[in-house]
């Protein structure tokens, strides 16, 4: 990749639309444009101001191929720092491709993926983490994931660390001129404000690294596992809360061997809702694997609803059931199933059968549905609604890379912090710290490695 090349890819969705934007990056893009585009008014693009859109008509061969609105940023002041020029086209696709090869023919090369944001990176106009956020602003599907990518890309992470980072910078700076002076017995650095700041930068890792889970499960969709014995209704309810056939629905047990999943946006949150095997002992190979995938999802689930047929099964092999799947990592909805052919005595006696053994002890919510009703449905979804929900004012880890760094940081952090309890000297403690500083940094991309760039800007779409 050279960077100095200048670059053109489109950055609309590929196909057929109503309008389609094509970018060019570099120091030629503004030379390139103005051979093959005339304006309306007679102005050439190199004549005119920055931040101006002006309508005009692409030509090759002296034959019209599109009018098109063409807006020049002229470096500084652009997305990648560089003059950029942003053409908006009619969206066919022979127009798109057509104006893509005249531009690749007047000497720029077609972008790679991520390439215009990289140019933003390197040019200074966002860190890396801002850059990174940019990939998760165009891929969010709710508003719950938008507005942490949205706060990300306005430096939520780099702020938080940032200040942090450069105290430690001044704090190493003090404790490496102390080895300088190390035969005069000199001390710089404050080693009891050292401490304070250790500590505050820890409990600031720690924070980050526990908010990774709520962060990942808002930006990928929270998964809810909808377990159960067989022919309680999951795959109803799966079909119900999606107004769709997604699950095959059968009065024979065990028709569900395989985990079906899908995502559904309820009150901005994305939420994964997971339909699975009926737990029970069985012989059959097959159910037996479907059985072993269902416990695989409800161990990596945030969200269990546990539904029951008050008809199959007793209130205190519930109640088993439900301890069993408790644990602090996880929350469970109590969903009872089929009350439209159940008698209405019967189930308010099983309910206070389950009051009484304490069942709510062990799980968030309990619902009475039908999956043939959809009020019960919406009733139902209302209450995830209140169930998840985050401080929008904090800022959450979502990637992975971050957690990763944040852990090693944190390591480093622990290591300074015993070894200032313990007395050991400057030039160990400074070992810590700068292996602390290397890790913040490669987070923020004050230190950065070509295989790190490679590997987060390949994910990137072409055009981005």
């Amino acid at each position: 990749m050279n960077l100095s090349d200048t670059i053109v890819a489109l950055s609309t969705a590929q196909g057929t639309a109503a309008i389609a934007v094509i970018r060019i990056s570099g120091n030629n893009s503004i030379k390139i444009i103005d051979k093959l585009f005339e304006s309306k008014t007679g102005k050439s693009i190199v004549e005119s101001e920055s931040n101006k859109a002006i309508f005009g008509e692409i030509f090759f061969k002296n034959k019209i191929v599109d009018e098109v609105i063409v807006t020049s940023f002229k470096n500084p002041k652009s997305y990648t720092g560089e003059d950029v020029i942003e053409i908006s086209c009619h969206g066919s696709e022979y127009i798109q491709k057509k104006i893509i090869e005249l531009i690749l023919n007047c000497g720029a090369r077609m972008a790679e993926p991520g390439e215009f944001t990289l140019r933003a990176y390197l040019n200074k106009k966002m860190d890396l983490s801002q850059a990174e956020s940019v990939a998760d602003l165009i891929s969010s599907k709710s508003e719950s994931s938008h507005h942490i990518a949205i706060n990300h890309l306005r430096g939520g992470i780099s702020n938080t660390l940032g200040q942090l980072r450069q105290q430690l910078l001044e704090f190493t700076s003090l404790i490496e001129l102390e080895l300088d002076f190390s035969e005069e017995d000199v001390v710089f650095a404050d080693r009891k404000k050292l401490f304070e700041l250790l500590q505050k930068i820890k409990l600031t890792i720690e924070s980050l690294l526990t908010s990774f889970s709520t962060g990942n499960a808002i930006k990928n969709g929270i998964p809810v596992s909808i377990v159960g014995i067989p022919n309680v209704g999951k795959s109803s309810l799966l079909n119900a809360l999606f107004k769709d056939k997604k699950a095959i629905v059968s009065s024979i047990e065990g028709t569900t061997r395989d985990s079906i999943e899908d995502t559904l946006n309820i009150g901005g949150i994305l939420y994964r809702f997971i339909d699975t095997a009926g737990l029970r002992e069985t012989k059959d190979e097959i159910e037996s694997i479907g059985i072993e995938i269902t416990k695989e999802k409800i161990s990596s689930s945030k969200i269990l609803i546990y539904m029951v047929d008050i008809s199959t099964q007793s209130s205190d092999e519930v109640v088993k059931a439900v301890k069993e799947l408790s644990n602090d990592n996880i929350s469970i909805f109590l969903v009872i199933n089929k009350i439209d052919i159940s008698k209405k005595d019967d189930l308010n006696i099983y309910l206070k059968e389950l009051e009484k053994k304490n069942v709510s002890d062990f799980i968030f919510h309990t619902e009475c549905i039908s999956t043939f009703n959809n009020d019960d449905i919406e009733k139902l979804k209302s209450h995830f609604s209140g169930k998840y929900h985050w401080n929008s004012s904090n800022t959450l880890i979502t990637n992975q890379r971050h957690w990763a760094a944040l852990q090693l940081a944190l390591e480093s952090i622990n290591a300074v912090i015993n070894g200032l309890n313990s007395g050991v000297s400057s030039d160990l403690l400074t070992i810590d710290i700068k292996q602390c500083l290397y890790e913040i940094g490669t987070i923020t991309g004050e230190v950065t490695t070509d295989d790190i760039l490679g590997n987060i800007f390949s994910n990137f779409c072409i055009g981005k």
